[in-house]
């Protein structure tokens, strides 16, 4: 479900037959097909094609107390008309109104009929949102009309709904369709499909009621409510749509259920010798998740386990307990990473702890060619306990002969189809796999209520002893000298150091320094030091052998792209120079701080930005310095890129809604929980009319 104008329309609710949308009149077979582009078929779902938001054109504002960013409506008389061909022909349009201000209104396509309309004098209508000009404020392509004559101005009694609409299809269309469909809008006792014993509690406004508000805005409503999203009527539809989504994903978690799966119930004799082998003592956190993930693992019923924990936190050891639990009962394990990189860490990883078991991982990413990708898979085929790889191990002609357990690491950075793919691989009739899937991008509570409905989620919320904080400061570029010095000092140290940078190759058109030229820049600034060179076009070997060389000690400074942003684990390098902070994302900042800090020693994150820093740029960076907790800093990633960008919906298509706002409606989920667990319990058909309302036939990824 999104915002946009593609977004699934909710489906019937109605027991009584569905009404056609071209019952309705003056909808033909043409206007049909245009709504049917944004999935409204019958009558009813023009009732919950809601607004996307409000236009305030009941009052005027005066030139001289517009505010940039803000949608007003002005009157003002024309003072001056310029026609202008700089780069591209444009009408320049100036207002000036009785604040004796002046407002700028530009056009960019525009015919001689129109320019001949704003004569000087004339008095002009307009509306559009307010931006800074080269002589004050201004509007472009406002809407407008010429006032002629004394005429007086009657403001609009109510705020103007903005709906979701597509090509051929104007605002003022839709909002005629949309009157003509609310004049069938029955009663609330055929409309309400939350059973009064379930809303009892929840001081919920009235359906219908709350549909003809957000449809309709009456005069007196709070309009500072409305365009906030907070009225009583945005929330009622906000805690339905939130229902029906937490319904929705019970109902497929409920069908993923219905599967089978091969109850894994040994004694855990391997994970016990595992455990005995590895050269630290878990922590009460590994401990706890890991039961909870041998209790799944012991049923007939697929294990749906979303693992999260902060940044070093240990998951991968939480992991190759219940792969060794897994492989004790006979079944073979896939672990599949997003990146070579990351794959190839986890692979190191693993082989270390398992061959000592006598357990050898196979090797299978895109890499991996001729004989030895053969021998791979024909080792995959015949059995081979665990294997690790990319995306290639999703691909047709990897063949499993009994895959039990499948994890996926960073699973939000795999698409639906992939992960289904895995999954199928160990499918057998009615029998799947159990998965386990695992995120380093701690999620915040609330999302996590929304987003994860279906899955089990456990956290890792204990960092490993020895692990010390990471100091952060944010410099500005023009003190890259002194960050130069400090990367001599802590080299001088036996430390080393990592230099991430945001692009490969310089632009023109990005104030960013390439990766290239930095390692020139520092080669000549640090005579004397190796410094390694890693990003995302080199060729495998030389990544590697990149890698490996500042792994071991041999290059003291390892400049590379973000490609180095997780499963890179150096316990030596204790410094973080990130270029271009400014451009990066919250939780990305952290994961690259992640990288140091794994030792004992002090470590220090430097985050070089260039000014001047946007608003939203200079409060990403004071959260860094603020904190190293990764749901503290997942929270205010929350509240300042929204939902879609934490969990990285943009290739899910999960987790976006028409209505509701995660961060807004966050105390509302609670109270969504109990009363879907109420009517799961009670109220089945009602549970599935409000999914079929407002989510149709969409299907999420769940099973995957």
């Amino acid at each position: 479900m999104s915002r946009t104008a593609t977004s699934a329309s909710p489906v019937a609710f109605a027991d009584a037959g569905l009404v056609p949308v071209g019952a309705l009149a003056g909808v033909g077979p043409s206007l049909a097909a245009k709504l049917e582009k944004i999935g409204i078929r019958h009558v009813q779902d023009l009732w919950f094609h809601l607004p996307l938001r409000y236009e305030d054109r009941t009052r005027l504002t005066t030139i001289a107390d517009l505010r940039v960013g803000e949608s007003a409506q002005v009157l003002g008389t024309v003072d001056a008309v310029e026609r202008g061909f700089r780069y591209r022909p444009q009408l320049r349009v100036v207002l000036v109104d009785e604040s004796n201000a002046t407002l700028t209104l530009r056009f960019f396509h525009f015919n001689r009929a129109q320019a001949g309309q704003f004569a000087v004098g004339a008095r002009v209508l307009c509306f559009g949102e307010v931006r800074h000009g080269q002589h004050g404020p201004e509007i472009v392509h406002p809407e407008y009309r010429i006032v002629h004559g004394d005429a007086s101005i009657a403001p609009e009694e109510r705020l103007t709904p903005v709906y979701p609409t597509t090509e051929g299809l104007g605002q003022k269309r839709i909002a005629g369709v949309d009157e003509r469909a609310l004049a069938r809008l029955p009663g609330d006792a055929e409309l309400e499909l939350i059973p009064m014993e379930a809303r009892a509690d929840t001081d919920l406004a009235p359906l219908r009621a709350s549909l003809l508000t957000l449809h309709r805005p009456p005069p007196d409503a709070d309009v500072a409510a409305l365009l906030a999203g907070t009225h009583p009527a945005q929330r009622r539809l906000a805690f339905e749509e939130l229902l029906a989504h937490h319904l929705g994903l019970k109902q497929l978690r409920e069908r993923v259920r219905r599967h089978r799966a091969l109850p894994m119930s040994g004694r855990g004799e391997l994970a016990d010798r595992l455990v005995a082998s590895l050269p630290f003592a878990l922590t009460n956190a590994q401990r706890r998740v890991s039961d909870e993930i041998r209790a799944d693992l012991a049923k007939a019923a697929p294990m749906l386990r979303l693992v999260q924990g902060d940044v070093g936190s240990g998951k991968t050891v939480v992991a190759a307990l219940a792969a060794a639990i897994a492989i004790e009962a006979g079944a073979q394990v896939a672990l599949v990473a997003p990146t070579e990189l990351l794959a190839e860490q986890h692979l190191a990883t693993l082989r270390a702890w398992f061959t000592a078991l006598g357990i050898e991982p196979v090797w299978l990413a895109g890499k991996v060619t001729g004989r030895a990708r053969e021998a791979a898979l024909a080792a995959v085929a015949s059995g081979a306990p665990l294997v690790v790889g990319t995306h290639a191990l999703m691909q047709e002609g990897v063949a499993f002969a009994n895959l039990g357990l499948a994890i996926v690491d960073e699973q939000h950075r795999f698409g639906v189809h992939q992960r289904l793919s895995l999954r199928d691989k160990g499918r057998e009739g009615d029998q799947v796999p159990h998965q386990l899937v695992l995120t380093a991008t701690p999620i915040p509570r609330t999302l996590a209520m929304a987003a994860y409905a279906d899955l089990d989620v456990s956290v890792v919320d204990e960092l490993p002893p020895g692990r010390t904080p990471v100091r952060t400061v944010a410099i500005s570029s023009a003190r890259r000298g002194e960050v130069i010095e400090r990367v001599r000092e802590a080299c001088a140290q036996g430390r080393q150091a990592y230099w991430v940078c945001t692009l490969i190759e310089e632009s023109e058109q990005l104030e960013a320094q390439a990766a290239q030229v930095a390692w020139q820049e520092l080669t000549t600034a640090l005579p004397g030091l190796s410094i390694g060179l890693v990003h995302g076009r080199l060729k495998a070997k030389e990544k590697q052998a990149a890698m490996d060389a500042f792994k071991g000690g041999d290059t003291r400074v390892l400049v590379a792209t973000t490609v180095i942003e997780v499963g890179v684990d150096v316990p030596n390098a204790s410094l973080m120079i990130v270029e271009n902070a400014e451009r990066l994302g919250l939780a990305q900042l952290h994961q690259l701080r992640g990288r140091v800090g794994r030792g004992a020693q002090a470590s220090s994150c430097v985050l070089l930005y260039q000014p001047p820093l946007s608003a939203m740029a200079r409060a990403r960076l004071e959260v860094l310095r603020e904190t190293n907790d990764g749901f503290r800093i997942a929270e205010k990633d929350l509240e300042l890129r929204g939902p879609g960008e934490v969990l990285g919906t943009r290739q899910t298509g999960a987790v976006e809604f028409r209505v509701a706002d995660l961060v807004r409606d966050a105390a509302l989920l609670p109270v969504v929980h109990d009363v879907g667990e109420r009517l799961r319990a009670h109220h089945a058909d009602a549970a599935r009319r409000i999914v079929a309302r407002w989510v149709g036939g969409s299907a999420r990824y769940a099973g995957a």
